[in-house]
C-alpha cells in the first residue's frame, strides 16, 4: 500500500480521530493504538451510526475509522452520513471479512480502505495518510481474498434477480439444503439477517453491479 509523502506542513498536523467499530474489544485496540500516536490530538469512538454523527457534529474530526460491518447497519451508509453531516472529515473503511471495491469505498463516500489482518503500525498510518487528505487503496495483488466463494457470488446473483431457493437449486443443479447452506454462509459474510438486506449490503462493497 502506497501513498504520496506528505508536505511538511500536513506532516506536522495533529488529527482529531473518530473511530466506529461496535466491539468492544476491537474498538478498545484501536483507541489505544491511535491514541498513542504524537499526531493525534483526540481519539473519539462510536458503537453506532448515529453515535458517530453525534460525534461528528460535536467535534468535526479530521478522520473516521469506519468498521465496514457494523451490527444492523452498513459501514458504507455510516460513511455516507458522517461524509453528508461534515464534508471535511474523511473516512477510512476497514473490515476483517474480505475486500472492498475502491470504486464501491469511493461511491460511499470513503477515501480508502484496508484490512484489519494488516500490522497495527500499517493500519495507523492510513489513518494518518486519509486524514492528511490522501487516498488509501491497495494494489489488487494485496488486496485480501473475495469475501464470497464463487458458488456463493452464483446464489448471490440469483437472490438478487429475485429467484427463489427452489429454483436457485434447479438453475445451479444443488439440491435445496446445499443451497440453504450457501445462503446461511453469505448472510453470516455480509452480516446480513435476510435477502434483501444481503442485497443492499452486496450492493454498497460492490460484489453486484
Amino acid at each position: 500500500m502506497t501513498a504520496a509523502h506528505p508536505g511538511p506542513r500536513l506532516a506536522q498536523r495533529r488529527l482529531r480521530v473518530l473511530v466506529v467499530d461496535d466491539h468492544d474489544v476491537v474498538q478498545w485496540g484501536f483507541r489505544v493504538l491511535l491514541g498513542e500516536q504524537p499526531w493525534v490530538e483526540r481519539c473519539l469512538a462510536a458503537r453506532t451510526g448515529a453515535e458517530a454523527l453525534e460525534l461528528v457534529g460535536q467535534f468535526r474530526p479530521h478522520v473516521a475509522l469506519v468498521d465496514l460491518f457494523l451490527s444492523g447497519e452498513s459501514g458504507a451508509d455510516v460513511s455516507m452520513g458522517i461524509r453528508s453531516a461534515s464534508p471535511s472529515t474523511r473516512v477510512l473503511l476497514i473490515s476483517g471479512a474480505g475486500r472492498m471495491s475502491p470504486a464501491a469505498a469511493r461511491a460511499a463516500g470513503a477515501s480508502g480502505f484496508v484490512s484489519k489482518d494488516l500490522e497495527a503500525r500499517e493500519v495507523a498510518a492510513a489513518v494518518r495518510m486519509v486524514g492528511m487528505g490522501m487516498t488509501m487503496f491497495a494494489p489488487k495483488s494485496d488486496q485480501p481474498a473475495p469475501l464470497l466463494s464463487e458458488r456463493e457470488r452464483e446464489v448471490l446473483d440469483l437472490i438478487a434477480a429475485g429467484s427463489t431457493n427452489r429454483e436457485i437449486a434447479e438453475r445451479l443443479y444443488l439440491s435445496p439444503h446445499t443451497v440453504k447452506e450457501h445462503t446461511s454462509a453469505l448472510y453470516r459474510k455480509l452480516g446480513a439477517r435476510n435477502r434483501a438486506e444481503a442485497v443492499q449490503r452486496a450492493q454498497r462493497i460492490g460484489l453486484l453491479g
